[in-house]
Formats: structure tokens, sequence, C-alpha cells
């Protein structure tokens, strides 16, 4: 994030090889890669890491949350943090997530940088059938 949003203060999207070293580094295992094509609803995962590679798609999956936002960053051309609830692995989870926008001209996004972080929910806690999505743009 910090990383991301150094450049994009200097007033341009960073570009698919400025993000490259923090996909294959420590950090790749909680990021994914989203190709954005047109329509939108041909974006896909180009890279996902190791700890986020069980949820590859159901929209109650973290995967396929980070997924389904993907519309909302390109139409805003903002990047969004955004926390809730959904299923990893079959178990639910509480998650923080940013998906940033990464553009090879700098201005037109092809590309989708996400970041997650989760913690399973305990015995005593239980995601309700619809839970409320916090969300913050960047």
């Amino acid at each position: 994030m910090r990383h991301w949003t150094k450049i994009a203060r200097r007033g341009r999207f960073p570009r698919r090889d400025e993000i490259d070293p923090y996909l294959i580094g420590e950090d790749g295992a909680n990021c994914l890669l989203i190709a954005v094509e047109a329509p939108i609803e041909l974006s896909h995962f180009v890279m996902v890491g190791v700890n986020l590679a069980v949820a590859l798609c159901p929209n109650d999956t973290l995967a396929g949350v980070l997924l389904s936002r993907v519309p909302q960053v390109v139409s805003a051309h903002r990047g969004l943090i955004i926390e809730g609830g959904a299923k990893f692995g079959g178990v639910e989870i509480l998650y923080r997530a940013a998906l940033l926008p990464v553009s090879e001209d700098g201005e037109t996004i092809d590309h989708v940088l996400g970041a997650a972080n989760y913690r399973p929910l305990d015995a005593k806690e239980a995601l309700r059938s619809t839970v409320i999505f916090q969300t913050h743009w960047v």
C-alpha cells in the first residue's frame, strides 16, 4: 500500500513492473493480480498468492469478493479498501483487503492489485447471512 500510494501521489498509477517485486516477495503470499478486460465481466486472475489460492471463485470466498469489486475500482478510478466477512477454504473469516489500480500508461487501468489479510472466526462468532462491508476509498 505504501509503495502504491507513493507512486500514485506523483499523479499516475503504478506500472505492473513497479509492483511485480511485491508479488514475488514475502508479501506475494497475500496478494493477487487481476487483469481488467472489456467487458469488465471478463476480468480474471493473473496471479493468486498461496495464502489466497484456495479461494478462487464463488462470491462468498475471499478471492471472489475481491474480483467482484473490480468494476468499482475501475469506474471510480481509485483504490479501495474493504473489510467484511467471507468464506475461505470452507471456513468463515473476517478480512481487510486493498484493491489498487495498476496501469502501463499511468492512467488506463489494465490490472488491479489486491492484497488481503484475514482471520478465522472463532466458535462464538458467526457470519450473518448479510455481512455489512465497510468501504474506504484511497
